[in-house]
């Protein structure tokens, strides 16, 4: 699901963006703060679509798996 916006107005939160969320459900809001400008966020987010991509493409390995290429110097 990709971050949802909110303004502040009044001191209370206030979400007017779409959501597939079900009704009443709860969720937990976490301010996130870094230094990245909106070329490199965007970057960021292109480079976790593509991951993401691979993920359902079936073109990842188990941390096992991982674990030892690294052992063996592999990656």
């Amino acid at each position: 699901m990709s971050p949802l916006r909110a303004r502040v107005t009044n001191g209370r939160l206030v979400l007017n963006e779409p959501t597939t969320l079900p009704e009443g459900t709860e969720i937990e809001l976490a301010l996130i703060e870094d230094d990245l400008d909106d070329t490199d966020r965007a970057q960021l987010h292109a480079e976790l679509d593509a991951a993401d991509d691979e993920l359902r493409a079936g073109k990842s390995i188990s941390g096992k798996q991982l674990a030892a290429a690294l052992r063996r110097g592999e990656l």
